[in-house]
């Protein structure tokens, strides 16, 4: 299995799901300020030319919630996701489609001062209803599902945490908590070592 990984990109989300599943892999550092075989290679691979990207066999994931869901599927041992057949399923999917189909671009537009011109026809609805769904999904305690920690709570959480890093998300009390919770993990802790400095 290859992971192509930048840390100032989003597959360090999916290089945390792969230490939280403790999955062998290759990681492939991309530079994209240089031309590489590597980046050549990704390009090749990945129409997009972005990451994360994952390969395992014959087999090419791309998008952080898809990689996510991949492996917690094929390491269904592992607990990171409701078993198939569970009625957890359907919040759970929720959680891993709304990061980056809702949350992402609506904040993304408002943190650049750019407001959609109908947002009643954008996916994503308008900041103001994003960032109070943001809040009811927030979990009060513990996790996204209830009392175990699951890939929703990477996908969901890890994109809370990053917008909170890079300010383009103010945390309410309980939003601030659940990511102190996340930033607790052996596993966050390990692959988000550039998120210790702090931001100009």
């Amino acid at each position: 299995m290859k992971h192509y990984y930048n840390s100032m990109s989003r597959s360090v989300t999916t290089d945390w799901m792969l230490k939280e599943l403790d999955v062998q892999h290759e990681q492939i550092n991309i530079n994209f300020s240089e031309d590489s075989p590597e980046l050549r290679e990704l390009q090749t691979i990945n129409p997009m030319g972005k990451l994360p990207t994952l390969v395992d066999g014959k087999i090419v994931v791309t998008e952080t919630a898809a990689i996510c869901a991949y492996l917690s599927d094929k390491y269904l041992d592992k607990k990171l996701a409701p078993a198939i057949e569970s009625d957890q399923r359907a919040n759970y999917y929720r959680y891993l489609f709304i990061a980056g189909n809702t949350i992402e671009p609506a904040l993304t537009l408002a943190a650049s001062n750019i407001e959609h011109p109908n947002s009643a026809t954008a996916g994503w609805g308008d900041k103001t209803r994003v960032l109070a769904t943001i809040e009811a999904m927030t979990p009060e305690s513990r996790w996204a599902l209830g009392d175990e920690f699951t890939t929703a709570d990477i996908v969901f959480g890890g994109l809370l945490d990053s917008m909170v890093t890079f300010r383009m998300l103010a945390p309410s009390p309980k939003v601030a908590a659940y990511i102190s919770r996340i930033q607790q993990r052996p596993a966050y802790r390990e692959t988000h070592k550039y998120f210790d400095q702090p931001m100009p």
